[in-house]
């Protein structure tokens, strides 16, 4: 039977060993440039944006920031969609929360989900009234 000292320096050891083993969460940024000339088809339009993602592997928490301008009108729909390489659609995967830039907020992916984002499959898109299938779109890329 081992003694308390003798104890604790096998759990000390223990512990020491595992660390270097331990998973930790790997934080990933990625950004998307949103044009007109990205959507399917291209959209005639002077609007623009730029997108910001914060992806944390552990959690698979997506946190997102999207701000556009010179949009022909109100925005009626926003969403990150995918799987899809650019120059096709893919189906929407987050809905954004509402409309009006900055646009932000967080949504949990699945490991397939996270797979395509890392594999540069997901994309950012903003549609309005005169542009019902997309004024601006950005490939999502690191």
């Amino acid at each position: 039977m081992l003694g308390w000292p003798a104890r604790c320096a096998f759990l000390l050891i223990v512990v020491c060993l595992q660390a270097p083993f331990a998973a930790q969460a790997e934080i990933l940024k990625f950004t998307a440039t949103l044009l007109p000339a990205a959507t399917v088809p291209p959209a005639a339009s002077n609007a623009s944006g730029a997108s910001e993602f914060t992806y944390n592997s552990d959690t698979r928490q997506l946190e997102f920031t999207v701000l556009y301008e010179n949009m022909s009108g109100p925005p009626t729909e926003g969403h990150i969609r995918g799987p899809a390489a650019p120059g096709t659609n893919g189906p929407a995967i987050v809905g954004f929360p509402a409309l009006q830039s900055p646009i932000s907020g967080t949504a949990t992916l699945t490991n397939d989900q996270a797979a395509a984002l890392q594999a540069g499959q997901f994309y950012v898109d903003i549609q309005t009234a005169a542009h019902p299938t997309g004024e601006i779109r950005g490939q999502i890329g690191r």
